[in-house]
């Protein structure tokens, strides 16, 4: 089966399990694609055809519905492409699917156990016995069926909280509620309308990310931000200017810009699309496909590991709560809302453009991510060539729709370099960032692509070291001191 239908399918099933969450990014499907021929165990590629397709749906319902929640979802896709890599290791080049689609099951169904009925389906629907329970490695179904478990097992007790269903062990606690505002350095939990006359409070998602062992052979601790000082309200010129930035932007942005922040955003589609692109350019085969996107989700997830470190270190200010608490309800004057254009509004009324996350602002996560994908990406294919395009019709944006862009634009993205500059300025552009979130995060997380490259490449020639089940790493002496 040609391999570019295969990975444009892939695009055409996120597009379509995305069309419909309202609030997430929806950026458009290619050109229709002639029917494609029923997936084959012994021709087809089950990643394209099977496990993703199947995989995308449950992560929208169940596990985030924006897909804005980076940990939790890259904790899903993470350990299954674990699962995806061991399940291939003794094939080469011939069919791999058996195994793949053992290893799905096992390790999707040790992650997200109340959906069976769905990763049961891998084996059923194509003639497997979900029943034969054996590892029995010198059998497909036996190796992907130890691979899979292997996957959940190395990662059950790894800092995650996976048996404690995720909940925070940290014993992080807000300085400030969504109602006061009792330290104006700090991050500021934000209220959720969930319906009508009904709100939430945000809470930090995951903080105990910060104590996960990585993939890669490096320790956390060794990687520090320098601190936010301009987020500190007694350092007030730097704080308001940055502030003032924020607004700056909010009040000028381009169509271009608006939909650069959409289309980041969305990590899935960000870097999912860029990938896919890349695995079409350089014609990846279903075991291939699976091992690059082990490395560049795997760099993700390490970069994640030290950002979520530092948000827990240094819990800063987001640009919303520091706006508001420069100019209370003096007129300002920025972006007005979706369709309103540029307006003047009481600073107490700003909004960004992309919604807020819950989790605190410094670093950038996004920024983070996007330069340690792009980094192990490099050096998998030797090159920083990229020439990748996203198309965005007119009207398609999701916050603004049917005026947003007024006419058809592209993204395009000659090289990584290009991705990961614009993934980082996209946060500043979605007011969620200050500028000096995002130029930290540019400044480190190549390493953590380098680092998971580097582990990739001795994985792949049998030279890694074994290694037992990770184990969780000790809680961050250096919580940092406003007082200090």
């Amino acid at each position: 089966m040609n391999l570019r239908r295969l990975t444009l399918l892939i695009v055409l099933v996120l597009s379509f399990a995305l069309s419909n969450v309202s609030v997430q990014a929806q950026p458009p499907p290619p050109p229709p694609l002639p029917p494609l021929p029923p997936f084959e165990l012994a021709t087809g590629h089950s990643m394209a055809q099977v496990i993703i397709p199947r995989l995308i749906p449950v992560l929208v319902r169940d596990v985030s519905f924006t897909l804005g929640d980076v940990t939790l979802v890259n904790r899903v896709t993470s350990t299954l492409l674990i699962a995806l890599v061991d399940a291939t290791a003794p094939y080469h080049p011939t069919n791999v699917n058996t195994a793949m689609l053992h290893a799905a099951y096992h390790s999707l169904r040790g992650v997200i156990p109340h959906r069976e009925d769905v990763w049961i389906g891998y084996l059923t629907d194509f003639g497997l016995d979900p029943s034969v329970d054996g590892m029995d490695t010198t059998t497909a179904a036996g190796i992907g069926t130890a691979a899979g478990k292997a996957a959940v097992a190395a990662r059950l007790h790894d800092g995650m909280n996976q048996t404690g269903h995720y909940a925070d062990n940290t014993g992080y606690q807000p300085v400030n509620t969504a109602y006061e505002l009792v330290d104006a350095s700090r991050w500021q939990p934000l209220l959720r309308r969930t319906g009508i006359g009904q709100y939430t409070e945000q809470t930090f998602v995951t903080p105990q990310m910060a104590n996960t062992a990585p993939m890669s052979d490096f320790n956390p601790r060794d990687f520090r931000h320098p601190a936010p000082t301009a987020s500190n309200p007694e350092n007030w010129d730097e704080y308001k200017a940055q502030a003032d930035h924020v607004l700056e932007v909010s009040a000028n942005l381009t169509d271009e810009q608006k939909m650069t922040a959409e289309f980041f955003d969305n990590k899935i589609i960000s870097l999912g699309y860029s990938f896919i692109g890349a695995a079409v350019q350089n014609q990846l085969g279903p075991a291939d496909f699976a091992r690059v996107d082990f490395l560049s989700m795997l760099a993700a997830v390490d970069s994640t590991i030290v950002t979520w470190q530092e948000k827990w270190r240094y819990d800063a200010v987001r640009p919303v709560t520091a706006i508001q608490h420069v100019y209370g309800d003096e007129l300002v004057t920025a972006w007005g809302g979706p369709g309103m254009g540029t307006m003047e509004i009481p600073a107490s009324q700003w909004r960004s453009y992309i919604p807020e996350s819950d989790h605190p602002e410094y670093p950038s996560a996004s920024t983070c991510g996007c330069y340690a994908h792009g980094q192990a990406l490099r050096r998998y294919f030797g090159s920083d060539e990229l020439n990748w395009t996203m198309p965005y019709p007119a009207g398609s944006s999701r916050i603004e729709p049917g005026i947003t862009p007024a006419e058809d634009i592209e993204l395009h993205f000659a090289t990584w370099t290009d991705f990961e500059e614009a993934c980082g300025q996209s946060r500043v552009y979605a007011g969620v960032h200050f500028q000096a979130a995002v130029d930290a995060s540019a400044a480190m997380c190549s390493a953590f692509g380098d680092l998971m490259y580097e582990y990739f490449v001795t994985l792949m020639d049998g030279t890694a070291p074994e290694r037992g089940p990770l184990q969780a790493l000790e809680p961050d002496p250096m919580r940092f001191d406003r007082g200090g």
